[in-house]
């Protein structure tokens, strides 16, 4: 075997293996009103390996799909979601700040994020406000356990894990010290970094235990420079709010197929 032909053998099984997933924050929502259904279809189309969402719980138990604590910024309404039936929820527009295009847009559902996502997407689940149980009954019921992820705080990932073992948790990294305790209480394949806790020191401790980097890329690290940086330094996935220009950008690095 050739030297060179040895070279283009190894390049190509590094490449096969630098895979990188890319996350679409809320949706492809520039263009579209974030956590809803356009946004999700959007994102589809972009070629995204995930879309983002986050879930809150009503005044009446059901699973919406909401940012803020309020729906002040995303609605001709007032008031917090959980403070409002889910009938009073459903009656909002949502995008209405983008244009005539999107009047009629509803807040959907947990449910109906999932249902659509099932064989066309992964979900990554941004847990605002539900409960363990709830988040593993939605998701098990599209039988969608192993094409999620679930960020959240420690102890609810705990509780996560303990009703599914399938799903895979995701909490922040925050620094090394943290990182190494979660390591120790939870199962972890995964875990979330953002530009406060995307250092060197932090990384290392992920990537010394075989744990998946998703780190978000958003705001000024959020293009070709922010984006190669995070591979460089081990990013697994990366969250982004312009997911067509990301997926383009992997591939046309090699790094997506």
């Amino acid at each position: 075997m050739t030297r060179l032909l040895l070279i283009l053998i190894c390049a190509s099984a590094f490449a096969q293996t630098k895979e990188i997933v890319a996350i679409a924050h809320r949706g492809e929502h520039l263009h579209h009103p974030e956590n809803t259904i356009a946004a999700f279809a959007a994102a589809v189309d972009a070629g995204a390996d995930f879309f983002e969402l986050d879930v809150r719980t009503t005044f009446d138990g059901k699973l919406v799909l909401m940012h803020d604590r309020n729906v002040d910024r995303m609605t001709g309404g007032k008031g917090n979601v959980a403070s409002m039936t889910f009938e009073d929820l459903r009656k909002l527009e949502v995008g209405a700040n983008l244009g005539p295009g999107f009047a009629g847009s509803r807040i959907p559902t947990f449910d109906e994020a999932l249902a659509f996502a099932r064989g066309k997407i992964g979900v990554y689940i941004d847990s605002k406000q539900i409960s363990a149980a709830d988040a593993v009954a939605a998701v098990r019921k599209h039988d969608m356990e192993d094409q999620v992820v679930v960020y959240g705080d420690p102890g609810y990932l705990k509780e996560v894990g303990m009703l599914s073992p399938r799903m895979r948790l995701m909490p922040e990294a925050r620094n090394p010290v943290a990182l190494r305790a979660l390591l120790d209480t939870l199962s972890l394949k995964v875990a979330a970094f953002d530009a406060s806790d995307f250092n060197d020191q932090t990384i290392a401790v992920a990537r010394a235990a075989k744990v998946d980097i998703y780190v978000d890329r958003l705001g000024p690290a959020d293009n070709p420079s922010g984006w190669q940086d995070a591979v460089d330094r081990g990013a697994a996935g990366i969250q982004t709010d312009h997911p067509a220009e990301l997926v383009l950008y992997l591939k046309s690095r090699g790094y997506r197929r």
